[in-house]
């Protein structure tokens, strides 16, 4: 399927690794022109250079988007290399394990800052381009708005509000064509996920533990699946798709996890 993405200039925050680098790498190949924004520097770099050396573009704007005023100036950054914003993808977040009893306000906020605020400011500066091409928005979210994990009430509370956001966002910007997304991942093998699992006494088993309760092929979910269904929400194709929240899991969340 064309995606008809091509010359199209979309935005994808925590875009260097994992989820964030699929979806780059689709939109390239789709000949789109992502922007990569990370505050990881040189897996920025290393990322576009790659593209760029196999044909693709690629244009980046480094910034930690927690940090109080971030977004405009990574806007104002993004608007010195691309003269227009044709879609944005909220990407940006990590699971922090803040939780409920071993954690204080602060940190709490700190979580908010990491996995919330950004995607409100990304939206909230880029706006002014997005109306001007009636640009597509997806937020990425998480199953643990919906499930909710335990130990983790900081990110719970982001992907939830997350959630309403989405809607929220759809009915407010559907004047300008503008149409609001969100996806939810589940259980997806990235980087930080790898970090985790191994930090665990006994990773492997963990693993295929969590595989068996996936009814779905009893698999991961790639991050190729979710950029998939990222390409295609930002595309002409999901012209009349607005507001919407799509599991992309397996079968993960909705699906009895007793099947084998």
């Amino acid at each position: 399927m064309d995606l008809q993405l091509n010359d199209k200039t979309v935005v994808i925050t925590g875009g260097a690794k994992g989820i964030g680098e699929a979806i780059v790498r689709l939109l390239a190949k789709e000949e789109a022109i992502p922007v990569v924004v990370d505050r990881d520097s040189h897996a920025t770099d290393k990322l576009c250079e790659e593209l760029v050396t196999a044909g693709y573009r690629c244009e980046t704007a480094v910034a930690d988007l927690s940090e109080d005023g971030a977004c405009e100036k990574v806007v104002a950054t993004i608007k010195k290399v691309s003269p227009h914003v044709d879609a944005l993808v909220n990407n940006a977040g990590v699971n922090d394990r803040v939780g409920i009893d071993d954690a204080d306000t602060e940190m709490f906020l700190g979580s908010l800052r990491k996995n919330l605020l950004h995607y409100y400011g990304m939206v909230h500066h880029l706006l002014p381009d997005l109306k001007k091409t009636s640009g597509p928005i997806v937020n990425i979210a998480s199953r643990v708005a919906l499930t909710g994990q335990g130990h983790t009430s900081g990110y719970a509370a982001a992907k939830g509000a997350i959630l309403a956001l989405t809607r929220e966002w759809a009915v407010d910007l559907r004047h300008y064509g503008i149409r609001v997304n969100a996806v939810l991942p589940a259980e997806v093998m990235t980087t930080l996920y790898r970090e985790w699992l191994d930090k665990l006494p006994n990773p492997e088993e963990h693993l295929a533990n969590i595989k068996k309760m996936i009814p779905l092929e009893n698999r991961m979910t790639r991050t190729e699946e979710i950029a998939a269904m990222v390409g295609f929400l930002l595309s002409p194709q999901a012209g009349h798709i607005t507001g919407q929240h799509l599991v992309v899991d397996g079968g993960f969340v909705h699906l009895d996890r007793s099947l084998h």
